[in-house]
């Protein structure tokens, strides 16, 4: 109960003096999908503010089911034209199995561990950008974030052509 509490009473000031963003369309007309990892600041490592993209996240940032759910409403709902799917390093679905994830876990899920970033970057893009009913994306990029140092690499880069 000490954490419900805390977040409450935190939530009190916030409240108090939050910004109030009327649209829910995103101003930049952005989403980024990344890692749930506590470590990134989604906002602050790509110059964002309230209002301005959607953040998807999940283990991995990977482009899941759900994310393409998520990026259909996005882009045909909310005007969504550029998506950033941004893992970073040190990741824990890096160097590991669908197997040993499931013997860790017990839950007969498929993962989608990282072997190699760029690899997995290079195939959620295509996916992205293979998808019809994401016509409405412009530009996809994929980044990998560094946890110790904060940069951000720009990995791999595809746009719709003209």
């Amino acid at each position: 109960m000490e954490q419900i509490g805390r977040l409450l009473a935190a939530n009190e000031g916030y409240a108090a003096a939050r910004a109030n963003v009327a649209d829910q369309r995103p101003s930049r007309r952005l989403a980024v999908v990344t890692c749930m990892d506590a470590r990134i600041d989604v906002f602050a490592a790509l110059g964002l503010h309230l209002g301005e993209a959607h953040v998807i996240r999940n283990a991995g940032g990977r482009v899941t089911e759900d994310v393409l759910r998520s990026l259909a409403l996005s882009a045909h709902v909310l005007g969504v034209d550029t998506v950033v799917v941004m893992q970073h390093t040190r990741c824990g679905l890096a160097g590991v199995t669908d197997e040993d994830l499931r013997q860790l876990t017990g839950a007969d899920l498929e993962f989608f561990p990282i072997d190699d970033h760029a690899a997995a970057l290079r195939a959620d893009i295509e996916l992205l950008a293979t998808k019809a009913y994401l016509e409405p994306l412009e530009v996809i990029a994929g980044f990998i974030y560094d946890v110790e140092s904060g940069e951000v690499d720009d990995v791999v880069r595809w746009e719709r052509p003209a």
